[in-house]
C-alpha cells in the first residue's frame, strides 16, 4: 500500500514525533540531550522553522514546528537533526548504520484552539512515562524555558503570550494548566490525530486547509480536545 502524502501547511504548527529505529535508545545520556537540543535551536534558526515546544524523551523526541512559506524546511530540519544524531552516536560507538525510524509522523496543529493543548501534551509526556513527577523535573523539555529556567529561546505563540500582560502572569497561568494534566479524550485525539497523520483541528480547520492545498484531507473522528481549560485557567488568574 502506498504512503499517505503528509499534510505540510505553511505558517501552520506542525506536532512532530521521531522515534528510534525498533524503539532503540537514541538518547544515553545528558551529553546526548544538549546535543540534539542545541543542534535544534541552531538548525530551526538556520532553516527559518519556529519551536513552540519539545521534548526529548529515552528513545523517541517530541516537537512543535511552525515552518515558514517554504514548507520542505520541517522536512529538511528532521533530516538534518536526525543525521547529526546518527553521525555523533555512531562515531562514539564505533558503529555504522542507522538510528531512527525511516519515516517521522506528523500533524498540522489548529492554532487558536489546539496548540497550547498540544504543548501541555509535549511537556507532559516525562510525567505520563513515570520519568519525573512533574514536568519541571525533565531538564529535556520546553517546559523549563517557559518557566524561567536558563534563557529562552523558543518561540512564543500568541496564545501563550495572551494567557497575561506580563511575563509572571503567563508562567501562572500557564503552569496552573499543565498541573490540570490531559484530559482522556484530548489525550486519545491528540494521539490519533498524530500517529495516523491527520489534522488536530474541528471541521473549520480541516475546511480551511482543504481550500488551502486544493485537495480533500481526511478528517478527524467527530469530537475535539477539551481545551476551555485555557481561557479558565486565564480568566481565574493561574488560581
Amino acid at each position: 500500500m502506498p504512503r499517505t502524502g503528509r499534510v505540510v501547511i505553511p505558517h501552520v504548527p506542525h506536532h512532530v514525533v521521531q522515534r528510534g529505529h525498533n524503539r532503540q535508545v537514541v538518547f544515553a545520556g545528558s551529553e546526548d540531550h544538549a546535543r540534539y537540543v542545541g543542534n535544534l535551536r541552531e538548525l530551526s534558526s538556520d532553516m527559518d522553522v519556529q519551536v513552540h515546544a519539545y521534548c526529548l524523551m529515552t528513545n523517541h523526541v517530541h516537537v512543535l514546528l511552525t515552518p515558514g512559506e517554504d514548507v520542505g524546511s520541517m522536512g529538511r530540519l528532521m533530516k538534518a537533526l536526525a543525521a547529526r544524531m546518527t553521525r555523533y552516536r555512531n562515531r562514539i560507538e564505533r558503529r555504522s548504520g542507522t538510528l531512527w525510524e525511516g519515516r517521522y509522523k506528523s500533524s498540522p496543529v489548529q492554532t487558536d484552539a489546539y496548540l497550547l493543548a498540544c504543548c501541555r501534551y509535549i511537556e507532559l509526556n516525562p510525567v505520563r512515562a513515570h520519568m519525573v513527577a512533574h514536568p519541571g523535573d525533565h531538564a529535556w523539555s520546553s517546559y523549563g524555558q517557559r518557566m524561567g529556567r536558563g534563557e529562552c529561546w523558543i518561540d512564543l505563540d500568541p496564545n501563550y503570550l495572551d494567557l497575561g500582560e506580563n511575563e509572571t502572569e503567563r508562567r501562572a497561568r500557564y503552569r496552573a494548566f499543565v498541573e490540570q494534566g490531559v484530559p482522556e479524550e484530548e489525550l486519545g485525539l491528540l494521539r490519533e490525530a498524530l500517529q495516523r497523520g491527520q489534522l488536530t483541528g474541528n471541521r473549520r480547520f480541516v475546511d480551511e486547509v482543504q481550500r488551502v492545498l486544493g485537495r480533500r484531507i481526511e478528517p478527524r473522528p467527530p469530537g475535539r480536545p477539551a481545551v476551555a481549560a485555557v481561557s479558565d485557567v486565564a480568566r481565574e488568574g493561574g488560581k
